[in-house]
């Protein structure tokens, strides 16, 4: 029986070589696996065909948009998770959605591998294989731009000489991936860490420093779901779609950073998540009204190490599932209304209400019905800061 390999397909040409250059290089069908996760582009149909005539023997396309938005966007949102306090993980977030469609097929059609196109620079060779083998460790993962050192100019002859359906001649300046949270740029002339972003890198977003009219937008949560805008029911992608227009529109959610690779390089980085980033502000906000101290503080420390293991390619590891109870229990009363303003590349929370709020305005106000009783402070600032007390009064002995 002839060995079977699926191929994450993206229509382009470096995946689109690939598939005849995995039959010649190991003799086995390719079945390709084209995943929907709101990148925009062609119809899937036109890519299932396309990887057809490039000689794959079946090719699967699947609508992964609102599964990618409630399994992978909406666990990143109640986390409030930011790489390194900025990256929304748009890149991130989408490869396990890939993976699960990519195992889901080896095991319709009998495939012993796996391949992706990633290079072995990046974090993403080690989202997918790290993936693949979390859910199916029997599967073998193969690389061929990594592992047959697959150029892009091999890449192209081996188009022309075998006639392949991919136009070959236009290059962005850029390697871009995308998906309906976000947008990666890096490549180029952003290589020079020097060098400002130009207007051109941009898609998702208008620019900020463009006199418009702000726009006010009212955002409802249930248990850290996102469930209407401006009183209107959305689901989960509704939600993030609506906000990349609003937000994306007023240029919220442009990030330029450096960044640390998982494989021990920096790597500077242009991003685009204007719905991510309005939708986790307003997200952590109401947190902060809803969330008792002690669990916003644990809280806190749990983001930062659930979004290193995501953006590290962890997302099926048992300490990101265990972590994900957590975050899952310290959302059970994060619900309300957030009013934001979006304006000038910002979101900016102007109000709050939620029938789950923790505020007591009568303990807060300094005006007349204060029921703070301040004569148990100077007590509690006593016992509270004895220990330190005591051992300063041992140092200063010495």
């Amino acid at each position: 029986m002839t060995e079977r390999v699926v191929l994450a397909y993206s229509g382009g040409l470096d995946t689109s070589v690939c598939i005849g250059w995995i039959a010649e290089e190991t003799g086995a069908e390719v079945i390709a696996v084209a995943v929907d996760v709101g990148q925009g582009g062609e119809d899937l149909d036109v890519i299932r065909k396309r990887a057809l005539a490039c000689g794959a023997v079946e090719a699967e396309v699947a609508d992964a948009k609102d599964e990618f938005a409630e399994e992978y966007c909406l666990p990143a949102i109640k986390a409030n998770a930011l790489y390194m306090d900025r990256y929304p993980l748009v890149s991130a977030l989408s490869r396990p959605t890939i993976v699960k469609h990519l195992v889901a097929a080896a095991r319709k059609h009998g495939a012993t591998t796996v391949a992706h196109g990633c290079t072995g620079k990046g974090n993403d060779q080690v989202r997918f294989e790290a993936g693949i083998s979390s859910l199916a460790p029997d599967l073998d993962c193969i690389a061929p731009v990594r592992d047959y050192a697959m150029t892009r100019d091999k890449a192209i002859a081996f188009c022309e000489e075998k006639g392949l359906p991919i136009s070959t001649t236009k290059k962005s300046p850029y390697s871009i991936d995308q998906n309906v949270f976000g947008r990666a740029v890096e490549t180029g002339f952003l290589e020079d860490i020097w060098n400002a972003p130009i207007e051109d890198v941009y898609d998702y977003t208008q620019n900020p420093a463009v006199a418009r009219e702000a726009d006010e937008v009212i955002i409802t949560f249930d248990k850290g779901v996102p469930v209407a805008i401006d009183g209107r029911p959305v689901t989960v992608l509704q939600a993030i779609q609506q906000l990349n227009e609003r937000a994306g529109a007023q240029g919220v959610g442009r990030i330029d950073m450096v960044e640390d690779r998982l494989v021990g390089i920096k790597s500077r980085e242009v991003y685009e998540s204007p719905g991510g980033i309005a939708l986790i502000t307003a997200h952590q906000e109401l947190e902060n009204v809803t969330v008792e101290r002690e669990l916003a503080r644990y809280k806190r420390q749990v983001e930062q190490r659930w979004a290193e293991l995501v953006y590290d390619g962890l997302w099926f590891s048992p300490l990101k599932r265990a972590l994900d109870g957590f975050i899952e229990e310290a959302n059970q009363f994060v619900s309300g209304d957030i009013r934001m303003t979006l304006h000038g590349g910002r979101a900016v929370v102007t109000g709050r209400r939620s029938e789950q709020s923790l505020y007591d305005f009568n303990l807060a106000t300094y005006d007349t019905g204060d029921t703070f009783d301040q004569s148990l402070s100077k007590g509690f600032i006593e016992i509270f800061g004895m220990s330190s007390k005591i051992a300063a009064k041992r140092d200063l002995a010495g």
